[in-house]
């Protein structure tokens, strides 16, 4: 059971260290690229990326853009600071815009500043 465990964490890590500083997943993302996991299962991995690992944990966040509580039900304000420092920006309410900052997939490159949109996401005024 531990090595299936192990198995599946790394093959989740493998999928999150391709996302590029700068950007973010969310838990379903990863799932749905990952190999037999769920959203869930991919939260109690990053809950187990080891201290010092090469693992962006901090680009892994839920679908609604936001960061996601902790299992004691504590923000993490470490996490938030790491997206900061690689210029993702967080609206009021503590969301990430996820057309503007959602990694691609694996092997898209993005146009412009918001990927799949004609022209990059340039032109076209934003939904409220």
């Amino acid at each position: 059971m531990a090595d299936e465990r192990a198995r599946l964490h790394e093959s989740i890590y493998a999928v999150v260290r391709q996302v590029p500083s700068g950007r973010v997943a969310t838990y379903g993302q990863i799932a749905a690229i990952g190999d037999r996991c769920t959203p869930r299962m991919v939260g109690y991995a990053m809950a187990a990326v080891p201290f010092g690992s090469d693992v962006p944990w901090h680009r892994v966040i839920n679908s609604r853009g936001e960061i996601s509580t902790r299992a004691t039900g504590d923000d993490c304000p470490e996490q938030r600071a790491m997206l900061e420092a690689e210029g993702v920006r967080f609206d009021e309410r503590g969301r990430v815009d996820l057309e503007e900052f959602g990694w691609a997939g694996p092997g898209v490159k993005r146009r412009g500043r918001k990927a799949g949109r004609p022209g990059g996401g340039r032109g076209r005024p934003k939904k409220q």
